[in-house]
């Protein structure tokens, strides 16, 4: 498990490997190569926000601030309601490619937000009195049993948290 120094590590590579295959969809033509990049995303954002919201985040509450908190849950809300979206659309259908886009603005904006240097989420846990290490592992176990259970079959449907959706 030392492959990452500690949660922070992990969590920065499950950055960098979404932001490549978002770079790999725009540069991708064909709808089927299109269509498995877009699960790929979809997968890895899932894992990665049921790791942060089942371990990382609350390891963090009343330890970092509350709205640093707050606002990355509804940034995973956002997130949550596209990537349930494109996991039953297709390539050829209206929007496909803008939903992809925006989805990419939305996670560099939280990925932005987690990362800033002097007070961004990750900032704050480094000086928070928080064990990385042992998170680290905890995520771990946890992201490699989400991404088996990935290979066999769907993970469950993304379920917003903190935002109360109304019909229209």
């Amino acid at each position: 498990m030392a492959e990452y120094t500690d949660a922070i590590a992990l969590l920065k590579a499950d950055h960098r490997k979404v932001e490549a295959l978002f770079e790999a969809f725009e540069k991708a033509r064909d709808s089927k190569r299109k269509r498995e990049i877009v699960q790929e995303i979809c997968t890895e954002l899932k894992v990665h926000t049921m790791i942060e919201e089942e371990i990382f985040y609350p390891a963090l509450r009343d330890k970092i601030e509350d709205d640093t908190l707050d606002e990355a849950y509804v940034e995973h809300d956002g997130a949550k309601l596209l990537v349930n979206d494109l996991q039953t659309a297709f390539p050829d259908e209206q929007y496909y490619d803008a939903k992809v886009t925006v989805l990419a603005e939305e996670i560099r904006h939280h990925v932005a937000e987690e990362e800033r240097p002097s007070d961004g989420m990750f900032a704050q846990a480094r000086k928070a009195d928080v064990d990385l290490v042992a998170l680290r592992d905890q995520m771990l176990a946890r992201k490699q049993a989400l991404m088996a259970k990935a290979g066999s079959k769907a993970l469950p449907t993304a379920k917003p948290s903190a935002l109360k959706l109304i019909a229209a």
